[in-house]
This record gives structure tokens, sequence and C-alpha cells, in this order.
């Protein structure tokens, strides 16, 4: 995410991922006691609109302009961004969420050090990304589902495949302590998506 993105296909919906993601990370945000959040790579604004109905103050960053225009619209109360993760962050925040951002980027190693420097001592990072298990992934092989399942025809599909060893070592690797994972949609080992919660010390 070098530039920022004139378009990448989003509509004013709610993308499917909200339905089964947003209540568990409302969860873990009570949990938590934070009160400002960022939403790193927001397209339309679904997330952000969300947590802020709750009483979050919430800003929402994305690199597509077309994403942030309609997130604007449909949510004019919330702090909407053009921005990438190579640039340093605009504020300090108690939490920062990214729900399935880090396996559309290139380089997701830029991702994980900006939510790194967007949080105070102490700040957690909600992170998903779709599961990748054992049991999962022999489904996926012997359903014959891995052309439709590598995105290989969506433009800004998914590039990278996350067990959750590999996406915890990124994150220790930048600096943060994992403290949760949670699987999310589905059933158990055959989630949609997972989510690993890290602190930064």
């Amino acid at each position: 995410m070098s530039e920022a993105l004139p378009d990448y296909g989003w509509g004013s919906a709610r993308p499917h991922t909200a339905n089964y993601l947003s209540e568990k990370v409302r969860d873990i945000l009570r949990e938590s006691g934070g009160k400002s959040v960022l939403d790193a790579g927001c397209g339309n604004g679904a997330l952000a609109g969300y947590l802020a109905s709750l009483g979050y103050q919430v800003t929402g960053l994305d690199a597509s302009t077309s994403g942030i225009e309609i997130a604007r619209m449909t949510f004019p109360d919330v702090r909407f961004e053009v921005g990438t993760f190579d640039s340093p962050p605009t504020g300090t925040f108690d939490a920062v969420c990214s729900t399935e951002v880090v396996e559309h980027l290139y380089s997701p190693h830029l991702l994980i050090q900006y939510c790194f420097e967007a949080l105070k001592p102490g700040g957690l990072l909600i992170i998903s990304t779709p599961y990748h298990g054992y049991l999962k992934n022999l489904a996926i092989a012997l359903l014959g589902k891995w052309d439709s399942h590598l995105t290989a025809l969506w433009h800004g599909g998914h590039i990278k495949f996350w067990s959750r060893a590999t996406l915890s070592s990124l994150l220790e690797g930048a600096g943060f302590e994992v403290t949760g994972f949670y699987g999310a949609g589905r059933l158990p080992f055959f989630w949609k998506s997972m989510i690993i919660v890290a602190k930064r010390p």
C-alpha cells in the first residue's frame, strides 16, 4: 500500500464479514475498556460506523478513495481519512482493529508496524483474516474448492494466506505480545476467519 487506490469496488452495503466479526470485535473492545479506536483498512466504514454507534471514538483509515467517500457519506459523524500504512499514524489510540485486510497486502509488515505505532502503550490490536488450518484446508482440497478460495480472478483479492502460527509470528516480530485467539463464522476448525488479539507492551 504505497499509494491511494482510486477504486476498490466498494459499495454502501455492509461487507459480508461484518455480520460475523463485528460482535466479537465489540466484545473484545468492551473487555479492554478502551474508548479510542482506529479501524485500519476500514473500507466503506461499516465496522467503524458500528463501533461509533456504540459510543467509541473511531477513526477509519483506508487507501481506497471510493471506500472513504462512501464511508463519509454513510457515517458523517465518524472521522475517515485516506491514507496508507507506509506513513506515520496521525494519532495514538487505545485499540486498533484491522479486519480482513492483511491477506490483501504485498507488504503486511507495514500494516503491523503502523498499528504498533498507532497504539498507546498497553493498547490492543484486534486483527482478523480468513482462517487456514489443517482440517479446513483438507476440506477445501477434497471438495475441489481451491480455485474459488484463492480468489485469483478477484481484482484486489487475497494474495497471502495466514495460519495462526504465521500471523502470530508476524505480530511478535513487530514487538506485539499475542494474548488471544478466536474463530469466527461456521463450525470450529472450519471457521471463515480467525481473530488474533495482541498487546503493545
